[in-house]
């Protein structure tokens, strides 16, 4: 299992522990969302086109898992912030450089998480 980082580093971690552990919260939290919502497209028998809805539930699902692996805040990234102590507890990344690493990985993030939620729409629509 690879160690959690406990600094900052640009472009590879803005997170600590805690913050890692709400983001794996939210993932199984979307995760469970999707194939709740998927049960009941299913059981109601809906129009595929309504599937691709999936998409929502399941990008969240991603975005938290996503930034759990990566030890990496999106949000944070985007917003010049990072957190590798207390929960809720935030710190302003200053020097330009570190900043522009950090949306550079915001962005990865954000494009994976819809890509999956993409290829998990896609998934409902056309199974079933």
């Amino acid at each position: 299992m690879e160690t959690i980082k406990s600094e900052y580093i640009p472009g590879v971690c803005n997170m600590g522990t805690q913050e890692i552990k709400r983001r794996m919260r939210a993932g199984w939290g979307g995760a469970v969302v999707t194939i709740i919502v998927w049960g009941v497209f299913v059981w109601l028998e809906t129009p595929a086109v309504w599937r691709l809805a999936l998409f929502f539930p399941a990008s969240m699902s991603a975005m938290g898992f996503v930034q759990a692996y990566s030890h990496f805040c999106a949000y944070f990234g985007f917003a010049s912030l990072f957190n590798v102590g207390n929960l809720g507890k935030t710190d302003t990344v200053v020097q330009a450089e570190f900043r522009s690493q950090d949306r550079r990985k915001a962005w990865q993030i954000v494009t994976a998480a819809f890509g999956i939620g993409v290829a998990v729409a896609l998934l409902g629509y056309f199974l079933v």
